[in-house]
């Protein structure tokens, strides 16, 4: 709002008042903004010591101006209003009324979704790909359920049941499964930047943060209904003090970024707040609300005042320091120690000019973003303010979470939501590919009480799912990126898969549940990279050094390497959906890292120890082990002539070359991809 082109708009000033005071030139705003106290300008760097002179001269001797304007009146003229950038049309979808919408006839949809999926199919001239065989099947929905490989064991049982509902029971078995909340959990640990460190240079622990994760894992594991889970997140200490669980959950509240030394205290809690702002606005509701902290959103109708709004909920949490520690107790009776959110005092909440917690705004209360509640809901400023906003956040009055949380289910299945950008149902997004289907997700996650193991269910006994991931040439040129769902779309493993199928394949894996994290062995050469090498880092025995790697301690200043190398998260923001990159650190860590060759050999000790001098067996049971499958026709004749080639060209010690030959299968495609 600020104009320089008259003096009198000068005195008159922007925003923040005049920029030049008369009476206190030392104190004008231009002055104090061109020495970079509070405000910075030019942003690109100081001006020269001269100008800045000439600029300070000019203040102090009363702003004089050109004999022609410098007792003008100006005239000021009002602006046209700044058209709101063109929004796609699909977007006031997002915020209108849930309905559940029609099932489409489609010929041979054998659940609901396939009517959809098949209608759209036909719309666009593209013809399904045939069912995966259930070789296929049974490692893809063992892999989707659990994050482990199946063992040749189950394999075996399952290729041998010809009953009709052979895949229903298998999948029953995984969704019962205790492993099923350490795969699906992780997706929101992701979504909160779950980490077990605060940052900065000491990156010291969080006391008990390892108790949040146990928590997520148990909700997903019990099926806890998604209202619930919120609810339990956003206001724990206000449902029940004295429970562990309640208090574990506001663990939510401690998992970023938290400086121990600031520069700027208030600047550096405002960061915090700004933290759970984003989280609850891009993980719950499929916004980017955080964009308008400083501004109104360029893109999307959400001004300044709501960013504020928003965090007023938020504004009277205690703020961390290190410890955040209450006593509570647990299911077994017992007292425990958790790392827990909860209020103190009342504060009032200003819009902050330009994000800057020094220069307040108007007085704000509580409230929610007016793009999805128009007729501006009244919450109270007082306690009970956050259960208020996660009553609203599940209630029919707010079409989004419903919408966010099936299109993330679906992306976790399939790769890619039905709107492809998860976190962001704006303008900066993408359009959803089938916004019926989305909606007919939602409306079933609610008559289903919140609880998602129905839908994973459905999803997975859906012909949609089910299908081969080969492609055709037809279909390729027509839909290249697969986005009407004709074939099952391959994947890598997760980073995490990736690890713990290693550890399964070798018989290592330990896969106790719960309980604090443990710290696998890291190599020096990656640990002199930290400020003191090593620190916060003391290696646990062997046998927890197996855990699977969602227990691996999360350090926001030391990533384990294997899990760095394929894609986890970043954890200092949100994670809606990882990346996969293909580079050249991965094939080189599988390849050479002490990891990939101990357990290589690990794994060759095995197969010798299971069929000692038999190296035909011993082969066989590696690709079973692998692979999920028995071995193919003259592969292991092949396979062991790289062995033989090995210990009789290559001089190795039959042990040494087994466990060569073990470490080219974890290397292989097959073992890191998903068909």
């Amino acid at each position: 709002g600020l104009r320089l082109d008259a003096r009198a708009l000068v005195l008159r000033g922007g925003d923040q008042g005049p920029a030049v005071a008369l009476a206190k030139p030392e104190e004008s705003l231009l002055l104090k903004a061109i020495r970079y106290e509070e405000l910075e300008m030019p942003p690109a760097g100081k001006l020269p010591e001269r100008e800045r002179a000439i600029l300070t001269r000019w203040v102090r001797e009363g702003l004089p101006w050109s004999a022609t304007h410098n007792d003008a009146t100006p005239t000021i003229e009002t602006p046209e209003p700044r058209p709101a950038a063109k929004r796609p049309a699909w977007l006031a979808w997002s915020t209108h009324p849930l309905a559940r919408p029609s099932v489409p006839e489609a010929r041979g949809a054998a659940t609901p979704i396939d009517a959809f999926v098949n209608a759209g199919l036909a719309a666009h001239g593209l013809a399904p790909s045939p069912p995966a065989d259930r070789l296929t099947l049974i490692r893809r929905v063992t892999y989707d359920f659990t994050g482990l490989p199946p063992t040749p064991a189950e394999v075996e049982t399952f290729l041998a049941d010809d009953r009709p509902d052979a895949y229903d029971r298998l999948v029953d078995r995984l969704l019962g499964s205790p492993h099923h909340g350490e795969k699906w959990g992780r997706f929101w640990l992701d979504l909160v930047g779950y980490a077990e460190t605060n940052g900065y240079e000491r990156d010291n622990a969080k006391p008990f943060a390892w108790r949040y994760r146990d928590y997520v894992i148990d909700a997903y594991n019990g099926d806890k209904p998604f209202d619930r889970f919120i609810r339990e997140q956003l206001a724990g200490d206000e449902i029940d003090l004295s429970s562990a669980e309640c208090l574990t959950a506001t663990g939510f509240y401690r998992l970023g970024l938290w400086d121990d030394e600031p520069a700027d205290r208030q600047q550096a809690r405002y960061d915090g707040l700004d933290t759970i702002v984003a989280v609850t606005g891009q993980a719950v509701l499929g916004m980017t609300i955080n964009c308008a902290r400083c501004h109104d959103h360029k893109v999307d109708p959400i001004p300044q005042r709501d960013y504020y709004r928003l965090l007023a909920f938020f504004q009277d949490l205690a703020p961390p320091d290190g410890r955040n520690l209450k006593t509570a107790t647990d299911a077994w009776g017992r007292r425990i120690s958790v790392m827990a959110g909860w209020e103190r005092g009342q504060t009032e909440t200003h819009v902050l000019l330009r994000g800057n917690p020094s220069v307040k705004g108007e007085k704000v209360e509580p409230g929610v973003p007016s793009l999805i509640d128009p007729h501006g809901l009244k919450f109270s400023p007082g306690a009970g303010k956050r259960s208020a906003l996660a009553d609203w956040l599940v209630d029919a009055r707010n079409p989004r979470t419903a919408r966010v949380l099936a299109n993330r289910i679906w992306q976790n299945f399939f790769g890619r939501g039905i709107v492809p950008s998860s976190s962001d149902f704006g303008g900066l997004g993408e359009a959803p590919s089938n916004p019926e289907l989305l909606d007919w997700l939602a409306c079933e996650i609610i008559a289903n009480g919140w609880r998602q193991k129905p839908l994973l269910r459905m999803i997975a006994m859906s012909d949609a799912y089910r299908r081969s991931s080969r492609g055709n040439a037809r279909n390729l040129a027509r839909d290249p990126r697969n986005d009407r769902l004709w074939r099952y779309p391959m994947r890598r493993l997760t980073a995490e898969e990736v690890r713990d199928a290693i550890l399964a394949v070798s018989g290592v894996l330990n896969d106790a549940i719960h309980g604090p994290s443990v710290h696998p062995p890291i190599s020096q050469e990656v640990l002199a990279g930290q400020s003191v090498p090593g620190k916060g880092w003391d290696v646990s025995p062997p046998r927890l050094a197996a855990r699977r790697s969602v227990y691996v301690h999360v350090k926001r200043s030391l990533a384990l390497p294997i899990l760095e190398t394929h894609d986890a998260p970043d954890t200092d923001s949100s994670c809606p959906v990882r990346f996969t990159t293909t580079v050249p650190t991965q094939a080189l860590g599988l390849l050479n890292s002490e990891f990939a060759n101990t357990h290589a050999l690990i794994l060759a000790d095995r197969l010798r120890s299971e069929h000692p001098q038999d190296l035909p067996a011993q082969i066989a049971r590696a690709i079973e082990l692998a692979y999920a499958r028995k071995p193919r026709q003259n592969e292991v004749a092949d396979d062991q002539a790289i062995v033989s080639w090995l210990v009789e060209k290559q001089g190795l010690e039959p042990r040494l070359a087994v466990a060569q030959y073990c470490l080219l299968l974890l290397n292989a495609n097959e073992f890191v991809y998903l068909d």
